[in-house]
């Protein structure tokens, strides 16, 4: 039986990957998850007034199977939705508004852009059918020991292709116009990920499926769910950096010696599994890995850097062409691609809590709003965005990868029962995905401790997944 087994990370992807392991080992597996930072990673809060707002654009596309689950589990629920318009700004004019009515918004999109609007719909859901089978092939235990097997057992070589080639080229072949991809697309990529057009195909696609489908969020905060799995699995949560695994062998068997530092200092303990959920890339951490023959390799690419700016202050309608604040009608205004641009997108965000009572403050008062953009802003843009403000609360990530920095898919599998799970952002980045990631782990780590290899890589799942039933 697997006795113990360590978790690098406790974000969303450490936190699932101890869930779904014990799904999978049963209740006596003994779960280790370290952690260095705090629970939740990414998914982190900042406090304005007593209130707590997610600093990251943190939605849930209605799609995600597994993060809806996970909610149902832990007893959360869904965050009261506060309507609000959006609309896209060049940094002269807006080239798209969102109405209150959704039939002129359409109309709005199609005179516009024409039959690209449809186009890019049709793309974007031919993709995320064939996604949806991964839900199927996990529920019947099958696991992927690399990405590339993982998306070709979903959309053939099609699907690995969408990862070696440009989100804009996929589109212009499909008949979306430049125009569109120039307006539209580019701002949407500029919000999530402050990327452009470039980044890769299939990226692109899971990003607009959730710009254009309803999403949603935890009431308390998306980290709930960290902290929620985490204790349901009764995992023991390790505060410490990890520093490096060094392999030792005993009974034909891999040991793994996991190296720390804590508050208390250095230390190490050993197990029969390692999930790492933390990048490996050398820009983001010096962890080691000794004693491995043949070595584990360098991961290739690059982190893309963003600063998340929580201001609490009165917006400069002005500079977006409203001299009279009370007439500015959208709470996200998304970019396009203009060089002389400062920000990527910016938005008056809600509180984690929403009360019944909730009501967003009316333009012309000091509301929140959370600036996305590459470098920090300094007073002077502060002050084109704002006529004055209160506060201002400054978080630097590089969670993002780089994507047009990159062409090959970091490995899942680093060495018998080591496994590493952050490399799925290179396909794409989302709660789900990770998830998704997190249970392909679980399953991988399972299927390979009991040696049950019909349930690894196969090939024609759909035709097998559907026999089975």
């Amino acid at each position: 039986p697997l006795s113990p087994a360590a978790v690098v990370g406790a974000g969303l992807g450490g936190s699932a990957t101890a869930y779904f392991l014990q799904q999978h080992f049963g209740p006596q597996v003994q779960l280790d998850v370290y952690e260095a930072a705090g629970v939740g990673g990414r998914l982190a809060t900042v406090t304005v007034n007593k209130q707590q707002y997610e600093s990251r654009g943190a939605s849930i596309h209605a799609l995600s199977l597994h993060m809806q689950d996970f909610v149902k589990i832990l007893g959360l629920k869904h965050r009261r939705e506060v309507a609000g318009k959006s609309a896209i700004f060049s940094g002269e004019h807006f080239v798209l508004e969102e109405t209150d009515w959704y039939l002129l918004n359409l109309f709005r999109l199609w005179w516009h852009y024409g039959i690209s609007f449809l186009r890019l719909q049709m793309w974007v859901e031919e993709v995320m059918e064939k996604f949806m089978r991964i839900y199927k092939y996990q529920a019947h235990g099958y696991a992927f020991s690399s990405l590339e097997e993982l998306l070709r057992s979903l959309g053939g070589e099609a699907f690995v292709n969408m990862t070696q080639r440009s989100v804009a080229e996929s589109l212009l072949e499909v008949g979306v116009t430049q125009r569109f991809v120039d307006d539209v697309i580019a701002a949407v990529l500029r919000s999530s990920y402050g990327q452009s057009v470039l980044v890769p195909a299939f990226t692109g696609a899971m990003l607009l499926a959730g710009a254009q489908g309803s999403t949603w969020a935890v009431e308390g905060g998306n980290k709930l769910v960290c902290s929620g799995l985490l204790k349901l699995t009764k995992a023991n949560v390790i505060s410490a950096r990890v520093t490096g695994i060094s392999l030792h062998s005993s009974e034909g068997r891999a040991l793994y010696q996991v190296h720390y530092e804590s508050p208390e200092g250095q230390g190490s303990a050993f197990y029969d599994l390692v999930v790492v959920t933390t990048p490996l890339h050398p820009s983001r951490s010096n962890f080691t890995f000794e004693n491995f023959d043949p070595p584990i390799p360098d991961f290739p690419g690059a982190f893309q850097p963003s600063v998340t700016s929580v201001v609490h202050g009165y917006l400069n309608s002005s500079y977006f062409g409203f001299p009279d604040p009370k007439l500015f009608p959208f709470t996200s205004i998304l970019t396009t691609d203009t060089p002389d641009l400062f920000f990527h997108a910016m938005d008056n965000v809600c509180p984690v809590n929403i009360s019944a009572a909730f009501r967003r403050k009316q333009p012309q008062e000091a509301a929140v709003w959370r600036v996305l953009s590459r470098q920090p802003l300094d007073r002077q843009q502060l002050k084109t965005l704002f006529r004055s403000y209160y506060s201002v609360q400054v978080a630097e990530w590089q969670s993002q990868p780089r994507y047009d920095a990159t062409k090959a898919l970091p490995p899942i599998v680093l060495h018998e029962n080591l496994f590493y799970l952050s490399g799925v952002e290179w396909v794409a980045s989302s709660m789900e995905m990770i998830a998704v990631a997190a249970k392909n782990v679980a399953l991988l780590a399972y299927n390979r401790w009991h040696q049950e290899l019909d349930k690894i890589d196969q090939k024609d799942l759909m035709h097998k997944v559907k026999t089975e039933l």
